[in-house]
C-alpha cells in the first residue's frame, strides 16, 4: 500500500514538472513568430529577446530558491497565489502596443515581452525546482533528482513538437489557446502535488552553511552548467557557419543537449566509468578533426559534432549529479545551473559575435571541456604513472614534446604534403598516454585543436579575409580572376577582375530571371525607373543600374554594407551605382517606412539555405511590397535554395493578393558557366499583364507560375517550413 502511493505520489509531481517545461519550450517559439513582423528580424532584436528569456528564467529560479525560506504549505499558497495572477496574461498575446520606427529594441523588446508573457514565463519557469524541493518534503527525503529527467524530457518533446506538429497544424491564435488549456491543466496538476505536501513540517532552519553555500560549490556548479550550454551554441553556430547550412538544423543540438541530462541524473557506475575513459577521447579525436572543418565530408563532420556536444554535456553533467547537494540545497543547486547555462549562452550567442571574426568560442570550450570532464587513465602502466612522483616531470616533457610537434607541423618543408596529419598523429598519441593528467591531457588537445583548423583560422584572421557579425561569418576569398564572399558554406557573391569586373555573376547574369527583368526596365518604365532591392550581397545587381534611375537597397546585416561598400574587397557599387541608396535594417519595416508607390521593380533577395525570414514571405508582407510598388510595378523573387521549394509560398502570397506570375529556372551555358554563372530559380510577379507579356517576349524560358491546390500560403498567423522541405516532398520540388 505505501509503495503505490509513493509510486502515486511520484506520479503526480512528473506530470506537472513534465508539463511545466513542455510549455516553457512551446511559449518562446510561440511568441518570438507573434513578434516577428512587428519587430523584424535585427540582430539586435532577437539578442535582446535572448536577454529577456534568460533573465525570466534567472528570477523564475531565484524566486523558487527565495521561497525555500517558507514552510511548503506556505510555498504552495504563495505559488498557486503566482498563478492564478499570470492567468490575467491568458491567452498569450502582444496586444495592440506598436513599437515606434526607429525605437531602439534594447529598451521596446524587453518591454514587449515582459508585458507579453513576464508573470506566465516567471511562474512557469521556477516549478521544476519548487516541485522537485516538494517532492523531497512529501516522499520524507527520497532523491529528487531523478524528477529533473522529467523536467528536460517535457523540454525536449516542446522543442520537438513545436516546428513538428504545433506550427504547421495550428495558426497563432489557436496555438494560443492550446497554451492556454494547457497552463490550465498545469495548474491543477501542481495544486494535486500542493495537496500531497505535510501539514506538520517543521520549519525550515537556516544553518550558516544553508545561508551560505560554500563558494567553490558554487563556482563548480556554474563552471559545469556554462561549458554545456555554451557548447550547445558554439555547435549550431559552427555546423551552420562551417559544415552544412540545413534548416531547423539547431533543433538537433538543442535536443541533445536536453537529452543529455536524463542520461546523466542517474547514479550509474558503469556510465561513470564509461565517460572517464571515453569522454577525453572523443574531444581528443573529434574535436580537432571537427575543426578542421573538411566541406567535402559535411554530414559526417555535422554527426561527430552532435556526438561530441552530446558526450561534453553528458560528462559534464554527471558530474553535476555527482557534486549534488542534500535536498534542502537544491534550489540553490538549480538556481547556479541556471546561471552557468545563462552565461553559456551570453558568451556563445552574444560575446562571440563581437569578440571574434571566427567562430573560435567552438575550440574554447572544447578546451575546456578537456579541462572540466574527470579523467581516468586508459591503461594500468598510465594510470600508475600518473600517481607517482613522476607525474610532474612527465607531464612537461610531454608539454614541451606537443608544443615541439606543433611547430614542426605547421611548416610543409619539414614533414612533406601530410605534414599535418603526420604531426596531428603524434600529438594524438602523446593526448592518449596523458588521459588520466589533466593538464598535459588539456596541452595535447589544444596542440590537436591548433593543427587541425585552428592554425588555418588564426591565419585567415590575421590577414583581415574575415569579417563576423550576429548573422555569420564572411570570408572574402581572392584568387588571381576573380573575388569570392563566402557565409560559411554558402557562396554570397563572386566578382570577376579585369575588364569583366561589371559583369554579373552567379545567380544575376544577365540570363537569369533577374537579369532579363532589369534589362527590360528602360522599356517598361522609361530611363527613371526607380529600383529597389531586398539582400545586398556584394552588390552585384548594382552593375544593371543605368544613370537616371534611382536605386535603393535594403539590408539586414551591416556589416555586408560594410564589405560591399566600404571595404573595397567589391567594386560593384562603386563602380556601377555610387549614388545607390542604402536601408540599414529589416526590410519590411523600412519599406513600411516608405511612401506608396515609391519602386517600379523591386527584387526580393533576402534567403540563404538554411534561414529564411518567414516574415518577408507571408500574404501581409507581399501586401507591403505591394504598396510601394507601382499598379503596373514587377516583384521578383529569387527562390533558388537546396533544401526548401519556396515556389509553392510564393505562388500562395500571389493567389491571395491578386498577383499574376511568372517562373524561371535559368540553367547557365557553357560560356555562363566559365563567368560563374549558377542555376537560378526566379518568380516575377505583377498585376499588368503587359508587363509580363514583355518579360515572357525577351525569354521562352520564363513559364506561367503555378500554385499548388494543397498548399495554404503563409499569413503572419500561420506559416511552416515542414511542408517546403524537399526532402518531404514527392513532387520533385
Amino acid at each position: 500500500m505505501m509503495e503505490a502511493q509513493g509510486a502515486a505520489r511520484r506520479g503526480w509531481f512528473v506530470a506537472a514538472i513534465l508539463g511545466s517545461s513542455f510549455l516553457l519550450f512551446l511559449i518562446q517559439p510561440m511568441v518570438a513568430r507573434m513578434a516577428l513582423p512587428r519587430l523584424g528580424g535585427a540582430p539586435a532584436v532577437w539578442n535582446s529577446a535572448m536577454l529577456v528569456y534568460q533573465a525570466l528564467l534567472l528570477v523564475g529560479y531565484g524566486y523558487a530558491h527565495w521561497l525555500g525560506r517558507f514552510r511548503v504549505r506556505t510555498q504552495a499558497v504563495i505559488h498557486m497565489g503566482l498563478l492564478a495572477v499570470a492567468a490575467l496574461w491568458l491567452p498569450i498575446g502582444l496586444g495592440s502596443m506598436q513599437v515606434p520606427s526607429g525605437a531602439q529594441p534594447a529598451l521596446w523588446v524587453p518591454w514587449l515581452l515582459v508585458a507579453a508573457i513576464g508573470p506566465l514565463f516567471l511562474a512557469i519557469s521556477a516549478q521544476a525546482p519548487l516541485l522537485q524541493r516538494w517532492y523531497a518534503v512529501s516522499s520524507h527525503g527520497r532523491d529528487p533528482y531523478a524528477l529533473y529527467a522529467a523536467s528536460n524530457i517535457g523540454s525536449f518533446a516542446g522543442l520537438l513538437a513545436y516546428p513538428l506538429l504545433v506550427e504547421p497544424l495550428l495558426r497563432l491564435r489557436s496555438q494560443s489557446w492550446l497554451w492556454t488549456g494547457g497552463y490550465a491543466v498545469v495548474v491543477l496538476l501542481v495544486l494535486a502535488c500542493a495537496s500531497r505536501l505535510p501539514r506538520d513540517e517543521a520549519p525550515p532552519v537556516r544553518h550558516a552553511a544553508d545561508r551560505a553555500p560554500i563558494l567553490r560549490d558554487w563556482a563548480q556548479w556554474i563552471v559545469l552548467a556554462l561549458v554545456p550550454s555554451g557548447l550547445m551554441l558554439a555547435t549550431t553556430t559552427f555546423l551552420t557557419t562551417d559544415i552544412v547550412a540545413v534548416p531547423l538544423l539547431w533543433v538537433l543540438p538543442l535536443g541533445l543537449y536536453l537529452l543529455s541530462f536524463p542520461v546523466a541524473f542517474r547514479s550509474s557506475a558503469l556510465l561513470d566509468d564509461l565517460l572517464q575513459r571515453c569522454g577525453p577521447l572523443v574531444l581528443l579525436l573529434f574535436g580537432a578533426t571537427l575543426v578542421a572543418g573538411d566541406s567535402r565530408l559535411a554530414y559526417f563532420n555535422a554527426l561527430i559534432g552532435l556526438a561530441l556536444l552530446f558526450a561534453v554535456a553528458v560528462a559534464c553533467h554527471a558530474r553535476l549529479y555527482a557534486l549534488r547537494p542534500p535536498p534542502e540545497r537544491l534550489t540553490g543547486f538549480y538556481l547556479a545551473m541556471a546561471v552557468g547555462g545563462a552565461l553559456g549562452g551570453v558568451f556563445a550567442g552574444l560575446l562571440a559575435p563581437v569578440l571574434f571574426d571566427w567562430t573560435y568560442e567552438y575550440p574554447l570550450l572544447i578546451l575546456a571541456a578537456g579541462l572540466l570532464i574527470p579523467q581516468r587513465a586508459l591503461t594500468g602502466p598510465t594510470a600508475r604513472l600518473w600517481s607517482s612522483r613522476w607525474r610532474v616531470p612527465v607531464g612537461l616533457t610531454l608539454g614541451v614534446a606537443v608544443l615541439a610537434i606543433v611547430a614542426i607541423g605547421v611548416d610543409p618543408r619539414l614533414l612533406g604534403p601530410m605534414h599535418v596529419q603526420l604531426a596531428f598523429l603524434a600529438v594524438a598519441a602523446i593526448g592518449l598516454v596523458a588521459i588520466g593528467a589533466r593538464w598535459p591531457f588539456a596541452v595535447a588537445l589544444a596542440g590537436g585543436l591548433f593543427l587541425f583548423g585552428g592554425y588555418n583560422a588564426l591565419q585567415t584572421s590575421l590577414s583581415g579575409a574575415r569579417t563576423r557579425s550576429y548573422f555569420g561569418v564572411y570570408t572574402v576569398n581572392d584568387q588571381p580572376d576573380e573575388r569570392r564572399l563566402a557565409h560559411g558554406t554558402t557562396l554570397h557573391g563572386v566578382q570577376l577582375k579585369g575588364v569583366r569586373a561589371t559583369h554579373p555573376t552567379t545567380y544575376y547574369q544577365a540570363g537569369s530571371g533577374v537579369g532579363q527583368a532589369m534589362q527590360a526596365v528602360p522599356a517598361l518604365y522609361g530611363p527613371a525607373a526607380r529600383i529597389g532591392v531586398v539582400g545586398l550581397g556584394t552588390g552585384t545587381l548594382a552593375c544593371y543600374a543605368r544613370p537616371g534611375q534611382h536605386w535603393r537597397f535594403f539590408e539586414i546585416d551591416p556589416a555586408v554594407v560594410h564589405l560591399a561598400r566600404d571595404t573595397g574587397a567589391f567594386s560593384f557599387l562603386r563602380r556601377c551605382a555610387p549614388e545607390a541608396a542604402i536601408s540599414v535594417g529589416d526590410a519590411r519595416l523600412r519599406l513600411s517606412e516608405l511612401p506608396g508607390r515609391s519602386f517600379d521593380l523591386l527584387t526580393l533577395d533576402a534567403f540563404s539555405s538554411d534561414a529564411v525570414p518567414m516574415h518577408l514571405m507571408t500574404a501581409e508582407a507581399f501586401a507591403s511590397y505591394a504598396r510601394v510598388l507601382a499598379s503596373d510595378g514587377v516583384l521578383l523573387v529569387h527562390i533558388s535554395n537546396r533544401f526548401l521549394a519556396l515556389a509553392p509560398v510564393v505562388a500562395g502570397a500571389a493567389e491571395a493578393g491578386d498577383w499574376k506570375g511568372l517562373r524561371m529556372v535559368h540553367v547557365p551555358s557553357a560560356l555562363e558557366r566559365q563567368e560563374e554563372g549558377t542555376t537560378s530559380d526566379w518568380i516575377a510577379l505583377s498585376r499588368s499583364p503587359r508587363v509580363l507579356a514583355a518579360l515572357r517576349a525577351r525569354s521562352a524560358e520564363w513559364r506561367p507560375l503555378i500554385a499548388e491546390p494543397s498548399f495554404t500560403g503563409w499569413t503572419d498567423d500561420h506559416a511552416s517550413l515542414v511542408p517546403v522541405l524537399r526532402l518531404l516532398r514527392t513532387d520533385g520540388e
